[in-house]
């Protein structure tokens, strides 16, 4: 979207948008209004059984929408928990429940089934959800409808400022949400968070309706509201920080048990694993291979902070790794289950590269046209797989179903196969 499309759009919404009662879109400059507090005030928070069953009955109770966000602490505790449940509802207002006094959310999610959840990012959310119980059956992600929508900026903050003319507070989001009690001004910019989703919700859908991409948003918002979720991660320890300067097995196989057993540490004592020893440590021990721990002390990491215990756990993780036998070594690089990196197609196969290069000219100029970013228009990944296995016979039908068995969704197909035809044939793939 162009500059000028942006203010046109965002100028539109603004009437539409459903602002805050008696506050308008934006002052009579035009000028973005600071929100500074909830519209009842900052509620107080859910901590107890007793408390949470009147919450529970209040949003059942409820209309329309539901506003949902969760905060976590990453970079301060062991995985991605939630620390803070916050919701809005017309009729329920807003409540901001503690996870870690009421673990148990199912009821809550029972209660809100069927109902459409409005989320922004919810791919981010939805994980920590599930684990108290809340799990969406409908849902409505404002970041998403923001990027099919054309906008350039689409965090939460720039959203709410650019459709609906309101500056929500900022400087919270990257706190210790696992702190209790939970200051004031951290729960006014938790419970802040929802105040205005369901309105950004109701502004964006009259925008997507109007660009016609209302059908195609409401196509990803179910594939997210239905997708299972995601599978362990394998071999984890391959995603260290500076994993490429590592070349030798035994080295690998040093940075595995150094990871392993930094993970052991971080989740007994429930602290973020970068707090127990940093990924930089580990790629300087398994580069170095110390043969004792004074050794250890010397590289960058392991310095005169760190006592003796800890030195002799990380140099026998070191020690474990030097004992492996050739065969139990891990060996370099994950298992490929996909075309190989688009870096290597030319030489492998440059009718494959060229099909590449003429399919991601074409998407990237259908996406300009309506809008978007490419990778929201196709996934990057379901683009390599048909560029470097294409159908035997090209053709809509098959593209399409290559596509599909992607996990490409009916609208985009609908939208980049005739492109991608064109751009596979043998003139598609001549350079111009």
């Amino acid at each position: 979207m162009t500059d000028a499309q942006e203010t046109a759009a965002a100028s539109s919404l603004h009437t539409t948008g459903g602002a805050p009662p008696d506050d308008g879109g934006s002052s009579e400059t035009g000028a973005p209004i600071p929100l500074l507090e909830p519209r009842e005030g900052i509620p107080p928070v859910i901590a107890d059984a007793s408390a949470l069953a009147r919450a529970v009955e209040a949003f059942a109770a409820g209309s329309g929408p539901v506003a949902v966000d969760a905060e976590r602490a990453s970079g301060y505790r062991y995985g991605q928990r939630a620390y803070l449940v916050q919701l809005r509802r017309e009729g329920a207002g807003t409540a901001l429940i503690d996870p870690v006094a009421c673990p148990d959310l199912s009821a809550l999610g029972e209660a809100l089934s069927g109902t459409e959840w409005v989320l922004h990012a919810a791919t981010q959310d939805l994980p920590c959800l599930r684990e108290t119980g809340m799990v969406p059956t409908r849902l409505f992600d404002t970041e998403l409808a923001g990027r099919l929508a054309g906008f350039p900026r689409v965090g939460l903050g720039a959203m709410v400022e650019n459709v609906l003319g309101f500056v929500l507070e900022k400087g919270h989001s990257a706190v210790d949400w696992s702190t209790r009690p939970l200051p004031e001004p951290w729960l006014r910019y938790a419970a802040l968070d929802v105040e205005l989703l369901v309105d950004l919700r109701d502004a964006l859908e009259k925008e997507l309706d109007r660009q016609g991409k209302l059908d195609w948003a409401r196509q990803e918002f179910h594939a997210i509201a239905s997708a299972p979720p995601a599978e362990p991660r394998k071999d984890p320890w391959r995603r260290t920080s500076g994993m490429h300067k590592v070349r030798r097995r035994r080295q690998l196989a040093a940075v595995r048990e150094l990871w392993q057993t930094r993970d052991r540490i971080a989740q007994r004592r429930d602290v973020s694993p970068g707090k127990v020893l940093s990924d930089a440590a580990i790629v300087e021990a398994a580069l170095a291979l110390p043969s004792n721990v004074h050794a250890l002390a010397a590289l960058n990491g392991f310095g005169h902070r760190m006592g003796r215990r800890q030195l002799e756990q990380w140099q026998a993780a070191v020690d474990r790794a030097k004992a492996l036998t050739d065969s139990q070594l891990p060996q370099p690089g994950q298992p490929v289950t996909g075309p190989p990196p688009p870096r290597a197609w030319a030489d492998k196969d440059p009718a494959a590269a060229a099909r590449l290069s003429a399919a991601r000219a074409a998407v990237s100029a259908l996406a300009e046209r309506l809008s978007m970013p490419q990778e929201n228009l196709v996934a990057p990944d379901a683009i390599r797989r048909l560029c470097w296995e294409p159908p035997a016979t090209l053709t809509e039908e098959t593209v399409a179903g290559a596509l599909t068995a992607c996990g490409a969704r009916p609208w985009q197909t609908e939208q980049v196969t005739p492109y991608l035809v064109r751009a596979l044939s043998p003139a598609g793939t001549q350079p111009q």
